[in-house]
């Protein structure tokens, strides 16, 4: 073997090897971020502040400092700057989703169950593809619209609660809209993809507070409640951004979507566990409809993905 052809070898091995510690670091990352954005309701259910407005004045006053503080950190502050002025109107539209997703999530906890609200959310990937071709006439295959009509129906199912008057209509339709948010960001995301997340979502938690400095009939919380209200803006919200930012860019989308539902399994956990917080029967056996749909669809997504680069 010659050395030149040893070399070529050497480096494909090398580059080989580089590509799949960057896919493990990447999973790891997206798996991080979930584990961080599934703690949120049990976060939420330790604080004792009464107005919704006033958590959401705290938890995105802090995730924005975070936020700006990573992306300077890591970017500069010219750099930074640049990024936020690239976003054009698709990032403005995407902040503006985010920051009633985040809105709405806080005020729906007084309404309803965090499971509600998430295993509501699992149901983004899907919706996204359902609004694709509402909006833009993107084409789905039959398993993914098999698999829409089908968190339909667990949605459908999870949401007949508030008929009985156990649960809220007002938390199930919040809930409902922080899923459609989600979703149109995502639809954006991928119709321009030089929007940058992490601006956009920063510009998201700034434009909360603000709107939430107007509702708000008071900032003074216990130093208890500061501290919680902290942890819930920096590590849930903040630092729970920017690990996915930076490991979703190593992974596949479907990988990076499937890692995700991990969120709406852990976050119900975390609250029965901490709260006693017990899921109905109704919304069980919805979210299982939504979750095995979703899981369904990733997977066989992610198995035709790879048999296509074979």
């Amino acid at each position: 073997m010659s050395q030149q052809h040893w070399r070529k070898t050497l480096t494909s091995h090398s580059l080989a090897e580089m590509l799949r510690r960057q896919h493990i670091i990447g999973i790891i990352l997206v798996a991080s971020s979930a584990l961080l954005w599934s703690l949120g309701g049990s976060i939420s259910r330790f604080i004792t502040v009464d107005s919704s407005w006033t958590v959401v004045f705290w938890r995105s006053y802090f995730a924005t400092v975070f936020l700006l503080i990573f992306m300077v950190i890591r970017e500069g502050p010219d750099k930074t700057l640049q990024l936020f002025r690239a976003m054009g109107q698709p990032g403005v539209c995407v902040a503006l989703c985010f920051a009633i997703a985040s809105t709405a999530f806080i005020v729906a906890l007084s309404y309803t169950t965090v499971a509600n609200i998430l295993l509501i959310q699992a149901s983004v990937p899907l919706l996204a593809a359902l609004l694709a071709w509402l909006l833009f006439g993107e084409k789905s295959s039959k398993a993914t619209w098999i698999a829409i009509a089908a968190v339909v129906a667990g949605i459908g199912v999870m949401t007949s609660e508030t008929l009985t008057g156990k649960i809220s209509p007002v938390g199930d339709g919040l809930a409902v809209l922080i899923a459609f948010s989600f979703a149109i960001a995502t639809v954006l995301t991928r119709r321009h993809a030089h929007v940058q997340m992490l601006p956009a979502v920063t510009l998201g938690t700034t434009i909360a507070g603000l709107v939430a400095m107007i509702f708000t009939t008071s900032y003074v919380v216990s130093i208890q409640d500061l501290g919680w209200l902290a942890a819930f803006g920096v590590i849930n919200l903040g630092l729970g951004l920017a690990v996915f930012t930076l490991g979703a860019r190593l992974v596949p989308a479907a990988l990076a979507a499937l890692i995700g539902t991990l969120e709406p399994i852990l976050g119900p956990v975390w609250v029965w566990l901490t709260h006693a917080e017990v899921p109905s029967a109704r919304t069980l056996i919805g979210g299982a409809i939504v979750f095995v749909s979703l899981l369904t669809h990733l997977i066989l997504d992610w198995w035709r993905s790879s048999n296509l680069q074979r």
